[in-house]
């Protein structure tokens, strides 16, 4: 993977690069203003049990469950949204609603900013050190 790529099918501009939190994130690659969507995350539908399975002994994961019995992997999606790192204070947010896995604007975020969410719970159940370093942090995820 290009430590930089551009994306122009998302509803703004996004680009992925490495990340101050972890690994690779997810960059706006124009201003976008609080209150607009970002997107929709894409991926293969699963079961929240076959998720459960990929996910043991793995720290970095890229699913979302859509209800009780649904999930999606996002692993092998090309959608950049699946490369959101979780913050303590985001400035974008996720919705989940039939099925579809939105990203919104929390705040204005500026070109060049990475885009945050948080995650909420997570199968890491307070295990894996957040790397946030944003004022207020929880310290876990």
């Amino acid at each position: 993977m290009p430590i930089a790529a551009d994306f122009t099918n998302t509803l703004v501009a996004l680009r992925i690069a490495r990340s101050r939190i972890d690994g690779y994130g997810v960059f706006a690659a124009e201003m976008v203003s609080a209150g607009n969507k970002l997107g929709e995350l894409t991926g293969e539908p699963i079961t929240v049990a076959e998720a459960r399975r990929r996910a043991q002994g793995r720290e970095r994961i890229m699913m979302v469950e859509l209800s009780a019995s649904r999930a999606i992997d996002c692993t092998r999606s090309a959608d950049p949204l699946r490369f959101a790192n979780h913050s303590c204070r985001p400035n974008a947010r996720i919705q989940v609603e039939a099925g579809a896995v939105e990203f919104f604007a929390l705040r204005d975020i500026a070109s060049g900013e990475e885009i945050t969410v948080g995650y909420g719970a997570t199968h890491h159940e307070g295990r894996l050190v957040c790397r946030c370093r944003q004022d207020g942090c929880t310290g876990w995820l």
